[in-house]
């Protein structure tokens, strides 16, 4: 088993995103892009700052039915969301694996 970590990515079109990976390596959460790659450093210090407070943690369903997860930060503003999940018990255990392992986890620059 590894360390829970946020890995920094460049998307296709250029800009920055980050998942957060479970010990096991799942991706967990999928931040929005951002065009510098301090304001994904940023994004990542909000997810470690805001993942304590179960109300910023938007539950939501897909159209197909299938439940999912934003993270907002206090602004209300989307941090990013997580995988499609089949049951809502299973994207509960998502939070609860957001909440745990975020903020302990490493930060790995891929872009570098």
């Amino acid at each position: 088993m590894g360390h829970p970590k946020f890995e920094i990515k460049t998307a296709k079109n250029g800009e920055f995103m980050f998942n957060l990976t479970a010990k096991n390596g799942q991706v967990i959460f999928t931040s929005q892009q951002y065009t510098t790659k301090a304001a994904c450093k940023n994004g990542i210090e909000s997810v470690k700052t805001n993942s304590h407070d179960d109300k910023l943690f938007l539950r939501k369903e897909a159209k197909n039915g299938e439940p999912y997860f934003d993270l907002t930060a206090a602004n209300h503003q989307v941090i990013g969301k997580s995988q499609m999940y089949t049951t809502k018990a299973a994207m509960e255990k998502g939070i609860a694996s957001v909440i745990e392992n975020a903020g302990a986890a490493e930060i790995d620059d891929t872009t570098t």
